[in-house]
């Protein structure tokens, strides 16, 4: 385990946990408790788990706090569940993004049990302690919030919806960016980034967001980046896919990437640039120019070899040569 102190005024903390392999797991519980204690604990006690979880606790995550919200990126190796509360008072807001595995809220049969699967969420205002049930193998990300501000847009309701929202996705960004940068931020950092986990927060529940908010703008600059990311290979990638999917117009998009001074074209044709780069002195075996070209959807072999040369200073023959590969 490590973590990464608290600011004078305990605005912040963080701390990163794997139990994962053999030699941690005798420890792996002790470890997350005392990390958890110690960075985020008066914000969100940790509940009593089970003698079973505690006794075979294998996780991997990093949990970070700003200020009164706490933000945690799980996966869970072994089954994990919390003994019954008996209804404890709480008052958060509480939002789970699950990504693999399925994560359950109740006791069995309980009419009030609720189940969020693979590519769901979940949101909700909590006023008591409810037992829970995360299954073996479960990636996801659980957010708790103060409930001053998100009672009042959630009510009694329970909000549950597609992890692959333009909301959710925006919120993932935000949360993926605030654990890589807590630890360098000052105070107006940390308020800024307080701000904008409560500003898309409401989005989530509102299944909307200021498009033209200039506080979401890295958050939805992030957002485009991990989308284009994932789908590099795809023809159809564009401006206007990934605004389609981010569900705001192409010059709201752009917008935001000029606060960054980079274009959505110009970040595309960079990461294939790089995805090419490393296709050339794969040990898996050697793709021909015409191929990459083709693959990372370049008009034709002359205009990827000038984009590349561009880019790296070398054709892309000439850099294969120098680390001991060969183009074809």
């Amino acid at each position: 385990m490590n973590s990464t102190g608290s600011e004078t005024d305990g605005s912040r903390g963080a701390f990163a946990v794997d139990s994962t392999v053999p030699s941690a797991v005798p420890r792996g519980f002790d470890d997350f408790r005392r990390g958890w204690q110690t960075q985020v604990g008066d914000v969100f006690p940790l509940p009593t788990f089970s003698p079973a979880t505690i006794a075979d606790f294998r996780i991997k995550g990093r949990v970070t706090r700003v200020r009164d919200v706490v933000i945690a990126d799980l996966h869970g190796a072994s089954a994990t569940r919390i003994a019954d509360p008996s209804g404890g008072d709480q008052d958060l807001v509480q939002i789970h993004v699950l990504r693999r595995g399925a994560w359950t809220l109740g006791r069995p049969h309980d009419r009030g049990e609720h189940t969020v699967s693979a590519g769901q969420f979940l949101l909700r205002h909590f006023e008591r302690h409810y037992p829970f049930d995360m299954a073996p193998h479960t990636t996801a990300q659980f957010l708790f919030l103060p409930s001053a501000t998100l009672r009042p847009l959630l009510g009694n309701r329970i909000i549950t919806g597609s992890a692959d929202s333009a909301e959710v996705r925006l919120l993932t960004a935000h949360t993926n960016m605030v654990h890589a940068t807590m630890g360098d931020l000052g105070p107006a950092g940390v308020h800024a980034a307080h701000s904008t986990l409560i500003e898309l927060a409401k989005a989530v529940a509102l299944r909307r967001f200021d498009d033209v908010e200039p506080q979401l703008a890295p958050a939805l600059t992030r957002a485009a980046k991990d989308l284009a990311n994932s789908h590099l290979a795809d023809p159809e990638l564009s401006s206007t896919m990934l605004a389609r999917e981010l569900n705001v117009s192409v010059r709201t998009l752009q917008r935001a990437f000029a606060t960054v001074g980079e274009s959505v074209t110009a970040y595309i044709r960079h990461r294939r640039l790089e995805e090419a780069r490393l296709a050339l002195t794969a040990p898996s075996g050697r793709w021909s120019i015409s191929e990459l070209a083709a693959h990372w959807h370049f008009t034709d072999s002359s205009h990827f070899i000038r984009a590349f040369k561009k880019h790296y200073g070398q054709t892309p023959t000439e850099y294969a040569r120098s680390t001991g590969s060969a183009a074809r």
